[in-house]
């Protein structure tokens, strides 16, 4: 074939063609070509493929490079990106063309627009995936089947599986569900008959599912060659049928076991019809029911007639749903309580031609409900009145209603206390052990639960009470709230707490009263056989100076004697007249005062005083204990300081509600508790070899502490210092 007639024959061509070179050059096409790719006459021989078609995809030059080697026909489909953004796609035809001498002369292409056919495809999957159906071809010649992806999907398949007719059957359910598709397939190779079913399948992945299968055959010559058709995902609809079916089932079984009767109205003709539980349900017999509206109206008790025939005509009239209660009296006398619901319904020109409606007997519940009013309104007057504090409480804690006893006991108006929990007002301490039993009660484990507790007063002051905790449940048996009964114990609780502590007094009386006769005892007894002796050898004694030395050892021991009668008089003292001297003193002054009078003493051993006590501080105390207590640790951090490190002291105080601590931390020597702890605070005992040591300061700090209702703390560490921790009543 010359140049010439190829050239007339593309030029003429009734589809899209074009012959390019070995350069992929223009030497021809046809008209179709220019009006798919070419805006205006321009001439194009010569030209590269990729210059007279801009929007070939890169990969595109490959696939025309390629295709000089390759024999057969190539045909691609290729989306190409126009100018204006929009996409276009191409199916594209390449075949290479030989010369005369048989070498490659160059391309031969047709192109197809499918831009069309692509974008209804696309639309066709779309849907498949909305509508989860896919399709399905079994070729009988081959026994091969063709699944589109929908359809590998709902069987739970890899994309490349390869079915046939005997494993596509195995997929349904064994029994029922495999011998109805079967018998299915063989009727319509048979007969010709069609099939649209619905039937269950085991996935791959052994999910149970319901499916809508549709086949049809197509027969040649008398001989079926092929079954194809649809394959759609129902398992949700489906299983919303058979549970809606059931719950039909249920309704009407129901309705039959709980005597509810189901009526209906025809407006128009004045039918009234009952079903089966409707005639004892009225105490009326099937043979004398005329059925018709009169007939009811007849059972409707005279009290409520004229109220049941207005509610009736507004649901008639569309004011208002029939939605009521009313006495029926039997043939024998006796009266029921009824309750009555219905619905109506209209013809096309939206006119109401019926009415149907429920009817059941709630006299049990009416008379139990007058019970349960009445014994409300009795509750209501206890709690009301009632001398012990009560409440009732929702779940998450919210008071629900109090009664005065509780506000009175709790300081809080009746709004106040409906505004908070009983979590906001309860001791910390106690909030764990009540939350505890609360659990227990709504996890059904016990009924109630009672226990001792501490609120907090409005006024911030303890209220002690003895708390006992009710479920109330509702008929479900699930509880709806609780009742809680408040018993005030506080003045209970503050006198046995007073007697405790007048117990504790006494016995630390008893205790110090004890170890003053120790005291005395010993330190009496030593102090009189020494003067006995001295007395003795006074008078045995002739040579003067040495009567003189007897002497002065006499006095000595008789100093001796009236320090420890001087000393043990301030113990007495400290014990017997403390009580109701306390008065507020400002603890900054204090600490401030005694500073100030051994400032020499601290300038000659140069210690380091660090004080950070707020003025507001106050503390219940006498002063001159404060005094003589601040002063015995001052000079008990100089004596026993340190030679090895500048002596510091730091004295801080912190509020801690009812109570003020303060903390005197100094890094002297220390002291060995585990060997000196228990005997710290004892009388006469020392704890290191300095002169003026006499065992007597500690004791008498501690007991002038005490008498002030407070306490002393030691923490101390050999050669670090120590803390002494006081904790003083707040004022």
């Amino acid at each position: 074939m010359n140049t010439l007639t190829r050239t007339i024959t593309i030029e003429e061509a009734p589809i899209a063609i074009a012959t390019l070179d070995t350069n992929l050059c223009f030497i021809n096409c046809s008209s179709p070509w220019r009006q798919e790719f070419i805006t205006n006459d321009k001439e194009i021989f010569g030209k590269s493929f990729f210059e007279v078609v801009p929007s070939a995809p890169a990969v595109f030059r490959n696939i025309l490079e390629n295709s000089f080697s390759v024999n057969d026909n190539i045909v691609r489909e290729q989306k190409h990106l126009m100018p204006d953004g929009s996409n276009k796609w191409y199916q594209w035809s390449i075949k290479a063309w030989k010369e005369i001498d048989g070498t490659i002369g160059g391309l031969i292409i047709t192109c197809t627009n499918i831009t069309k056919v692509k974008r209804a495809k696309d639309l066709l999957i779309a849907a498949e995936n909305v509508a989860k159906m896919g399709g399905w071809d079994l070729d009988m010649i081959t026994n091969t089947i063709q699944w589109s992806r929908i359809t590998k999907e709902i069987h739970e398949v890899p994309l490349d599986y390869i079915p046939n007719l005997e494993t596509g059957i195995n997929f349904y359910k064994e029994g029922e569900h495999r011998e109805k598709i079967t018998e299915l397939i063989q009727n319509a190779i048979t007969t010709g008959e069609e099939w649209d079913t619905e039937l269950q399948i085991v996935t791959a992945k052994g999910k149970e599912l319901w499916v809508r299968a549709k086949g049809m055959p197509e027969f040649v010559n008398g001989k079926c060659v092929r079954l194809y058709g649809i394959f759609q995902d129902i398992d949700k609809k489906k299983k919303a049928e058979i549970k809606n079916a059931q719950i039909k089932e249920r309704l009407d079984l129901a309705t039959e076991v709980a005597n509810i009767g189901i009526w209906e109205y025809n407006l128009h003709k004045d039918e009234l019809e009952w079903n089966d539980e409707m005639f004892p349900l009225f105490g009326v017999k099937r043979k004398d029911f005329k059925g018709n509206f009169e007939s009811w109206k007849a059972t409707v008790h005279p009290d409520d007639l004229e109220r049941c025939l207005q509610e009736f005509d507004m649901a008639v009239s569309g004011i208002k749903d029939f939605k009521t209660e009313f006495r029926i009296v039997h043939p024998d006398g006796t009266i029921k309580h009824i309750k009555a619901n219905a619905g109506i319904f209209k013809d096309n020109e939206g006119k109401i031609i019926k009415m149907v409606g429920t009817n059941w007997d709630i006299t049990k519940l009416v008379n139990t409900q007058l019970k349960l009013n009445k014994s409300e309104e009795s509750f209501k007057g206890s709690f009301k009145s009632s001398a012990v504090g009560m409440a009732l409480v929702a779940k998450d804690g919210s008071w629900m209603d109090v009664n005065d006893t509780l506000c009175l006991s709790l300081g809080y108006s009746r709004k106040e206390l409906l505004q908070l929990s009983f979590q906001e007002i309860t001791h910390p301490e106690d909030l764990e052990k009540d939350l505890s039993q609360l659990q227990r009660l709504l996890d059904g484990k016990i009924n109630s639960y009672q226990l001792e507790k501490r609120y907090f007063h409005k006024k911030g002051t303890i209220v002690y009470v003895v708390l006992t905790v009710t479920a109330v449940k509702e008929i479900e048996g699930n509880i709806s709230h609780f009742i809680s009964q408040v018993v005030d114990i506080t003045d209970k609780i503050e006198a046995q707490k007073k007697s405790e502590e007048f117990l504790e007094l006494t016995k630390n009386q008893n205790n110090s009263l004890l170890n003053f006769a120790h005291i005395v005892s010993h330190n009496l007894r030593s102090h009189s056989s020494n003067l006995s002796v001295l007395s003795k050898y006074l008078i045995e004694e002739q040579e003067e100076s040495e009567k003189r030395e007897i002497e002065t050892m006499i006095v000595n021991a008789s100093e001796s004697l009236n320090e420890t009668v001087a000393h043990l008089n301030e113990v007495v003292q400290i014990s017997t007249q403390a009580e109701g001297q306390l008065q507020d003193v400002c603890l900054n002054n204090i600490v401030k005062n005694v500073e100030k009078n051994i400032s020499a003493l601290l300038q000659q051993k140069n210690v380091e005083c660090h004080i950070s006590i707020d003025q507001s501080i106050k503390v219940k105390g006498i002063r001159a204990y404060l005094d003589s207590v601040l002063l015995n640790l001052f000079t008990n951090s100089i004596k026993y300081s340190s030679p090895n490190r500048i002596p510091k002291i730091t004295i801080q105080a912190t509020n801690a509600g009812k109570y003020i601590i303060l903390n005197f931390r100094d890094n002297g020597l220390g002291i060995d508790l585990q060997r000196h702890g228990k005997k710290l605070f004892g009388m006469y005992k020392t704890f290191h070899q300095h002169e003026d040591s006499k065992g007597i300061g500690l004791f008498i700090t501690k007991n002038q502490i005490e008498a002030m209702n407070g306490k002393i703390e030691v923490e101390s560490e050999v050669d670090k210092g120590t803390l002494f921790r006081i904790t003083l009543v707040a004022a």
